[in-house]
């Protein structure tokens, strides 16, 4: 052999007891990894810590003496963050819990999660009680168990209408209880949360606060149902990991709602990603609703999205409805008329009376004991 020859494979040898010291090392730092998860959960701490990370990355880029860029150690060791808060956390996670069997999460009599769809339907925005009366007397006349609506809006504009604050609210509550319906409004300033908690049935959080810690962990301790709505710039792993901020203040009456994230995609206004859908189910078992209304934009692709959305899993759908959508002072684009939800609960029936005969919450479910 030349020396050349010789050299090279004696590198070579170098590299491969360095990639198993590395293998070993990695291993190493996922144990200590899994028993601090395990002491943040005794101690009721927060599973994830950005700034902890963002130090850990910081003293490595100043350590830094190359042949490596700052950018590959950044990506090198995000990929190991991300295996630790993630992948290894579940065995020793409090959402271990929610792995495996079906969640349900009940509101009086209505349960979501046991299998048969839920309907959540009412304007993006409360408007006026004559509006909001309305919607619920119709709504209650197609089964739908639950009003939604807007009393405070996060718009992208100071100038859009901001909803009618607590006024609102409580036209919401009078009409849905006048129709023997539960509800559900968008809670955004913890400032707020006795008012919505001794009135509003489930407390949704929107897209825009999925990372709001500090109003995750105040809706977690009111014990109240959560909507939790996926940012729509947010990966599924983001998602659950807020959902185990409201878990670790002891509330697991947590319901995932996936409404559509932000892609290049310009027909819809966002894209309905149905393996979320799948996925969180899988993963942590948390009932899960679609908004159908958000993810789409539009309504003339509803009923087929609907269908798609209940065929794979999801245990309900969030419409907005609006007596006159055209008048609507928010997202009337993508709001349904009565006559309009009447016709997309009718379309669903032959599926909803399927899913309801086989006792399965999804297709998906059966083509898995079919093909067992």
């Amino acid at each position: 052999m030349s020396r050349s020859l010789q050299q090279l494979s004696e590198l070579r040898q170098q590299i491969d007891r360095i990639d198993l010291d590395l293998l070993r090392l990695a291993n190493s730092r996922g144990s200590l990894a899994l028993e601090i998860q395990q002491l943040k959960h005794e101690r009721g701490l927060p599973a994830y810590a950005p700034e902890r990370e963002s130090q850990i990355l910081e003293q490595l880029m100043t350590a830094n003496a190359g042949p490596l860029s700052d950018d590959a150690v950044e990506d090198i060791f995000h990929r190991l963050f991300q295996h630790s808060r993630f992948s290894l956390k579940p065995s020793n996670s409090m959402a271990t819990e929610y792995q495996g069997e079906s969640k349900v999460v009940s509101i009086g009599s209505i349960e979501i999660g046991n299998g048969q769809a839920v309907f959540m339907g009412g304007p993006c925005a409360v408007e006026s009680e004559e509006q909001v009366e309305q919607t619920a007397q119709w709504l209650s006349q197609l089964g739908v168990s639950i009003l939604r609506g807007g009393a405070f809006k996060p718009r992208t504009s100071p100038h859009s209408f901001q909803g009618l604050g607590r006024d609102g609210l409580d036209m919401l509550v009078r009409a849905a209880r006048r129709y023997g319906l539960a509800t559900v409004s968008e809670i955004m300033d913890p400032r707020d949360l006795d008012y919505f908690i001794e009135r509003v049935d489930i407390l949704q959080i929107g897209a825009r606060n999925m990372q709001n810690t500090p109003l995750l962990r105040e809706v977690g301790r009111s014990g109240k149902p959560i909507l939790l709505k996926r940012g729509f710039m947010s990966t599924i792993e983001e998602l659950l990991l807020a959902a185990e901020y409201i878990l670790l203040e002891g509330n697991p009456q947590i319901v995932v709602c996936e409404r559509g994230i932000r892609t290049f995609e310009t027909l819809t206004r966002n894209t309905l990603d149905l393996a979320c859908v799948a996925l969180v189910k899988r993963l942590r078992a948390f009932p899960v609703i679609v908004d159908l209304s958000h993810s789409l934009g539009r309504t003339d692709i509803m009923l087929p999205i609907a269908r798609a959305a209940l065929a794979c899993g999801c245990d309900g759908l969030m419409i907005e409805v609006h007596p006159n959508p055209a008048k609507a002072r928010s997202d009337g684009q993508q709001t349904l008329s009565f006559s309009e939800m009447a016709d997309l609960i009718s379309g669903l029936q032959p599926l909803l009376e399927f899913l309801k005969r086989e006792k399965s919450p999804s297709v998906w479910n059966l083509a898995e004991e079919s093909f067992a």
